[in-house]
């Protein structure tokens, strides 16, 4: 890794601690957790109180396959993925989150995988 990546590693640490102590997820609402990789992109919803990932989706998922094969770029993949995630929170019986962008910057792939569980029907 080059001092530049270690820096800007370094500084997405410090927004997600930032962001973690005002953010809080409940058994009724849990925390959307993000990850993005340079190829992938995961999410899961957390509940913080018994420390258990109630459910998870990425773009490796055997489910998404189909549609991630077909996606042009990673923006769209982004959006299936949160699509999905959605979906596996309705069957849940979950409708509210809160998003957790883990420090990094909210646009393009975390934008869109936002806006994806809005559109598969979750509130946040």
């Amino acid at each position: 890794m080059s001092t530049g990546s270690n820096i800007k590693l370094a500084q997405r640490r410090r927004r997600r601690k930032h962001i973690r102590k005002n953010i809080y997820g409940t058994a009724e609402r849990p925390r959307l957790v993000v990850f993005r990789s340079n190829k992938h992109i995961y999410g899961q919803l957390v509940d913080d109180v018994d420390s258990k990932t109630i459910t998870s989706t990425s773009s490796l998922s055997k489910d998404l396959k189909a549609g991630v094969g077909k996606a042009e770029n990673k923006i769209e993949t982004a959006k299936l993925v949160g699509k999905h995630l959605a979906d596996l929170a309705k069957n849940k019986k979950i409708e509210r989150v809160v998003f957790d962008r883990a420090g990094y910057l909210y646009h393009g792939r975390i934008k869109a995988l936002a806006d994806g569980a809005r559109e598969g029907g979750l509130d946040f």
